[in-house]
């Protein structure tokens, strides 16, 4: 009976086709492109049982009115987006939209009828559905265009996020460690060890990863082979956390003197996934929550240079 009554309900949320042309009306415009009350309706049909389970009617309105606020600024977007298409010649075709409604069907391991089931459940049908899915893909076309170039993942990126993630772990992180070391006299007065300091910055400015060997063995140093950042006093051990593979520390004061450590390597415990196992993952979680974040500047900056007018 509830399931009945909730039907009943939305059912009094929508409009009906008979009475469509009396209630038609403009809701927004952008950039004198107009958005109708019946677009609106349309998109807001799949969340409409999310509506009609409110407990009460006062509650059912806030959410509907939610919901329209929400779907109308979702609708606004893709007019904007779908203008910038158009000035740009940007177009996807019917063979677009069947290529990407195949391989959503075959990711899920779907058949034909039951894709159109599954589409049933969520009260869309193949037409609306398609329409939708062209619209998405415009988008996807219009921020590869425009977004994506903003965006740039590096490998050193990737890798200290690599690493990050293995700290986070819990798993032990062992180094392979070449290191400088600039010796300061235990009888040095502040002002010697304050030469001796800028000395060591300016060896540090010559050092790259390439030339770092052969610097060691003309300074004084080389390999330390693989250690834990514990097996070094804890003055030191600071200048080893937050380093990725391949890179080199400032100038660190020991006991001895000041020591310039390069990063050859780095493994963390046998149950961690290797770098390059993880190293695609990364990337593209990395990558999408770069474009998301580009995404929502690019759509604050058309926002604003557009003319935008809610009517609800």
């Amino acid at each position: 009976m509830r399931h009945l009554a909730t039907i009943g309900i939305i059912f009094a949320l929508l409009p009906s086709l008979a009475r469509a042309d009396v209630v038609e009306r403009v809701v927004g415009t952008v950039n004198n492109d107009a958005i109708f009350l019946s677009d609106l309706r349309m998109r807001a049909v799949p969340f409409l049982p999310q509506v009609a389970d409110a407990s009460t009617e006062a509650e059912r309105k806030e959410r509907l009115k939610t919901l329209y606020e929400e779907l109308l600024t979702l609708l606004i977007d893709e007019k904007l987006i779908r203008q910038i298409a158009s000035q740009s010649g940007i177009r996807v075709t019917d063979a677009d939209v069947d290529m990407a409604v195949e391989n959503l069907r075959m990711q899920n391991n779907l058949t034909e009828e039951q894709f159109k089931e599954a589409l049933a459940a969520q009260g869309l049908s193949e037409a609306q559905y398609r329409q939708d899915l062209k619209k998405q893909l415009v988008r996807l076309k219009v921020m590869n265009e425009r977004v994506r170039s903003r965006v740039n993942i590096t490998e050193e990126e990737v890798r200290a996020q690599y690493e990050e993630r293995a700290r986070e772990s819990g798993g032990e992180v062992r180094y392979e460690v070449s290191h400088v070391m600039i010796p300061v006299a235990k009888t040095a007065s502040a002002t010697e060890v304050a030469a001796i300091r800028q000395k060591a910055v300016e060896i540090r400015a010559s050092l790259t990863p390439e030339n770092f060997t052969a610097r060691a063995e003309e300074l004084g140093g080389g390999a330390l082979g693989w250690i834990s950042p514990n097996d070094l006093p804890p003055e030191l051990e600071k200048s080893l956390v937050g380093l990725g593979a391949g890179e080199i520390s400032e100038p660190i004061r020991g006991n001895t003197g000041f020591h310039i450590f390069f990063i050859q390597d780095l493994q963390v415990g046998s149950d961690f996934p290797t770098y390059d196992e993880m190293k695609q993952e990364l990337f593209r979680e990395m990558l999408d929550a770069a474009m998301t974040r580009q995404e929502k500047i690019f759509l604050d900056e058309i926002r604003r240079k557009a003319v935008i007018n809610r009517m609800l």
